[in-house]
């Protein structure tokens, strides 16, 4: 039985440490090795507190509604106060009628919600072994400086790759990439992120993860102790 649970317990520690690496004719090259920053212990609590605080954050809270001291109309008395057997009623404005005031409406109001520093950054490093760990994330050994601005190219790696249908967000490492986002730019499902503009929401939204060119190193760098100021 102990035998049996040291069995189950090695199983469960044997996890993905290396990253695939491909070409961009989606053939496989080699492994690189992952870095600490995909060793992180997952957080479900952290990762869904950082989902929700993304998401509260995109609220426009625009909605808005007039009372009826803000409906425009006339204030002039609509019938006699007596003698007609119905209710009493001031002006068209009452929230009865068609046209007039909302009672308790939406008004614009600012939805936000505050995570610190710390907390963000381990939430990018559980979300980043969450999709190390169920094979979503590779490496594109390709300078996209380089590549030809042509949605053909990258159509034919998503092919071979195998992402026709799936979320596919491309990291690009920083610097001037018009090209390979014009490239990238009409396939359905992709989308292009810099690196140092990543962040926990992105990478669990997305299906598969490329990180083209040096993108993983510099990511890497940045997520690094010695940059965390």
């Amino acid at each position: 039985m102990a035998q049996q649970k040291k069995e189950t317990k090695g199983k469960a520690e044997s996890k993905k440490t290396g990253i695939p690496q491909y070409s961009i004719k989606g053939e496989m090259k080699s492994d690189v090795v992952a870095s600490e920053i995909f060793s992180q212990s997952v957080s479900p609590k952290l990762i869904a507190q950082y989902v929700r605080m993304h998401q509260t954050n995109d609220r426009q809270g625009t909605a808005s509604t007039k009372t009826r001291g803000e409906v425009g109309g006339s204030t002039k008395k609509i019938y006699k106060q007596k003698g007609t057997g119905r209710a009493r009623h001031g002006s068209k404005k009452a929230p009865i009628f068609k046209g007039g005031g909302i009672v308790g409406g939406p008004k614009p109001k600012t939805y936000r919600l505050l995570m610190n520093k710390k907390q963000k950054k381990l939430a990018l490093f559980g979300s980043l072994r969450l999709k190390l760990d169920t094979a979503s994330i590779i490496s594109l050994d390709l300078d996209p400086k380089q590549i030809e601005t042509k949605t053909k190219t990258m159509s034919l790696f998503c092919k071979q790759m195998q992402f026709i249908g799936k979320k596919v967000l491309f990291v690009l490492p920083s610097g001037v990439n018009t090209p390979f986002v014009r490239s990238v730019s009409n396939l359905s499902g992709a989308a292009c992120l810099v690196v140092n503009s990543i962040n926990a929401y992105e990478i669990l939204k997305a299906g598969k993860i490329v990180f083209v060119g040096d993108a993983l190193k510099e990511l890497e760098t940045l997520l690094s102790p010695k940059n965390e100021n």
